[in-house]
């Protein structure tokens, strides 16, 4: 029985329209060119239907790898140069049988190949060719000639290092290859968004990944080879000891990138196959917006505005680490740094140079400790300090004495929610009237991912997902709520960029009261939402009700029932 043509199926499939495959028999009668070829240049289909397709017509298991990861036992049974040579992955061994995929359906020699290469029985599926290149990367690494091809991507125009000598004539020609490889990882990583990088030594591997919207992304991987001179390449970019490589080292590198000042943060810790390298990108473009801009809504804006121009007293930020402090902190003191206020901060490290600020550093082995920095810049008669985080009695209790005395402090602390910093301050050693009589108000804040604005489709809030946000079904029947979709300006995944839930406890008149009397945090909380204010859940429900994010990235962080 003759195979249907793979035109059909795409119609069978609704994945093309017979006008449209008409239209493409025609065209590629003239131009002989392919039909998938034609079709895929066209963007008539995408890759990855017209290998669905093809499973199809050749009657095999389509298998999507975009989120597959290759397992070790599997990998262990096909040597590299093998998978390479026959165009093919392992993916895993199922009730052993080992799963192969291919994007070439009509290759007859592979099931030749692997017969003679494996001892056990083994199947064939059917993957994209673009998703079989992706997961041999992530799997064996890049060729050399793959990263040839990315570096050659590089525009050596749009990159300048300051404070660095890439191109000292002592370097090694046989360096070369790293240094580029090195600033491609860098320069993409800034192309992508992401707010980390994570070079990982694994046992057979080295694994690069980015972060990008809070989520790590693996990328195309350097061969093992590469891991030594890599790291080390990074190491000495950011001023570390090479030589060291069994303690954590900090150090930091400032680049110019496609005309963008960027500063990278950068640790090392030492690990069991190598060190793991951690780069953190700071883009001085993410901390120059206003409040506005960190997701605040207008009413929460408003009220903080307000908070952060009494003149003394302090004022609390609170949440784990990654949860956009820092950005909430900075955006409060460019509200306040004009030519009339003297600032001073004291942080661990200084993540970003604002200008018109005085900021110090920690560094414990100089003795500079948070304390001791305080203590210092209490003499030099500031209007606003800010305490990079309140850790221990010492720097609490200098901190409540600076806010009485005229200063108005900026800290973080912490703790899960804005009540919980109350009694964290009463557990450290503070005692409570002091607490109750220092403190203006608490801020805890997280990050969810904003929804691709130009992709994300309307969609209706589920019974559950009402309940799980804590919403009455009758005040939701009118809103339309968003899901994600994926499209080129997203790089297909939904979300893009990220904005803050927020917690704002002021402390009135009556939490004063229940401060110095010891309350529970349960109490407390209580009495906050009487009052008016918005939890985490909430403003992160009405988040999803404007559009911005979706329940499932709000409930990820402010879950508050058990499910």
């Amino acid at each position: 029985m003759a195979r249907k043509r793979i035109g059909e199926i795409l119609v069978d499939l609704e994945y093309l329209s017979l006008e449209k495959l008409t239209e493409a028999i025609m065209d590629t009668m003239e131009s002989g060119q392919r039909m998938g070829d034609y079709l895929i240049e066209n963007n008539l289909v995408t890759e990855e239907q017209l290998y669905e397709a093809l499973a199809t017509q050749f009657d095999m298991r389509y298998v999507d790898l975009e989120e597959f990861e290759v397992s070790k036992d599997a990998m262990a049974l096909i040597p590299e140069s093998a998978a390479r040579d026959n165009g093919i992955v392992p993916l895993d061994i199922d009730e052993g049988v080992l799963l192969v995929a291919t994007s070439d359906p009509l290759n007859i020699h592979i099931a030749d190949n692997l017969n003679f290469i494996l001892s056990c029985p083994f199947e064939t599926v059917l993957a994209s060719a673009t998703g079989i290149a992706e997961l041999t990367q992530r799997a064996y690494g890049a060729t050399e000639e793959q990263i040839d091809e990315m570096m050659g991507d590089l525009n050596a125009d749009d990159i300048e290092a300051r404070d660095l000598d890439l191109d000292d004539d002592n370097e090694d020609e046989d360096d070369a290859p790293v240094i580029k490889l090195a600033m491609m990882i860098i320069a993409e990583a800034v192309k992508q968004r992401a707010s980390d990088i994570h070079i990982e030594p694994m046992d057979n591997r080295l694994r690069v990944r980015y972060r990008v919207d809070g989520v790590c992304r693996e990328i195309d991987s350097p061969p093992k080879r590469l891991q030594k001179p890599l790291l080390s390449r990074f190491k000495i970019m950011s001023g570390m000891d090479i030589a060291e490589k069994r303690l954590p080292q900090d150090g930091r590198i400032k680049l110019n990138l496609v005309g963008k000042s960027i500063d990278l943060r950068v640790n090392s810790l030492p690990a069991v196959h190598g060190e793991s390298i951690v780069l953190r990108i700071l883009d001085k473009a993410s901390i120059s917006g206003g409040l506005g801009d960190t997701g605040m809504s207008d009413h929460d804006e408003q009220l903080f505005k307000k908070l952060i121009k009494r003149p003394n007293g302090i004022i609390l930020v609170t949440g784990p680490t990654g949860s956009g402090k820092t950005t909430t902190l900075y955006a409060a003191l460019n509200e306040l740094n004009t030519p009339n206020r003297k600032i001073i901060t004291a942080e661990n490290p200084v993540e970003y140079y604002l200008s018109g600020i005085n900021q110090a550093q920690v560094d414990e082995s100089a003795g500079m400790t948070f304390a001791r920095i305080i203590r210092s810049m209490l003499r030099q008669a500031p209007n606003i300090i800010l305490i990079g985080e309140i850790r221990d009695m010492e720097t609490a209790e200098i901190a409540v004495e600076a806010s009485l005395t005229g200063h108005l402090v900026f800290s973080t602390l912490h703790t899960n929610d804005a009540p919980s910093a109350i009694t964290r301050l009463t557990d450290i050693g503070i005692k409570p009237f002091l607490v109750a009589s220092s403190i203006q108000a608490i801020i805890a804040q997280r990050l969810v991912r904003r929804l691709c604005p130009e992709c994300k489709e309307a969609t209706k809030l589920s019974p559950s997902m009402i309940s799980a946000l804590e919403l009455k079904a009758e005040n939701v029947a009118n809103n339309t709520v968003y899901k994600p979709k994926g499209c080129n300006a997203c790089e297909h995944k939904g979300y893009k960029g990220r904005l803050a839930i927020f917690e704002m406890l002021v402390m009135t008149a009556p939490i004063r009261k229940m401060a110095f009397a010891g309350a529970t945090t349960i109490e407390i909380r209580k009495t906050a939402i009487a009052s008016g204010m918005s939890p985490l859940l909430a403003d992160g429900a009405q988040k999803v009700l404007t559009g911005l994010t979706t329940p499932e990235e709000v409930l990820k962080v402010a879950r508050t029932k058990v499910t």
